[in-house]
């Protein structure tokens, strides 16, 4: 059976740089932001480097979405 390619996967782990392209913000905001514990959740690997996953990513976002008044 064959996968859409173009269906992101919810377990998909994003790089610093990828969330900093999908969000739109430099790699300064993004670490501004988890030292004031304001940033999608991380994991953080054996050699230091963050990945963040897709679906925490997702929670994240909705949970900042503006409601309509």
């Amino acid at each position: 059976m064959g996968q859409n390619n173009n269906v992101a996967r919810l377990d998909a782990l994003l790089s610093t740089p990828e969330l900093c392209e999908f969000l739109g913000i430099s790699r300064d905001t993004l670490y501004e932001w988890r030292e004031i514990n304001n940033a999608p959740p991380a994991i953080k690997l054996p050699n230091g480097h963050l990945r963040f996953p897709l679906a925490d990513l997702h929670v994240w976002l909705v949970e900042r979405q503006e409601r309509a008044a």
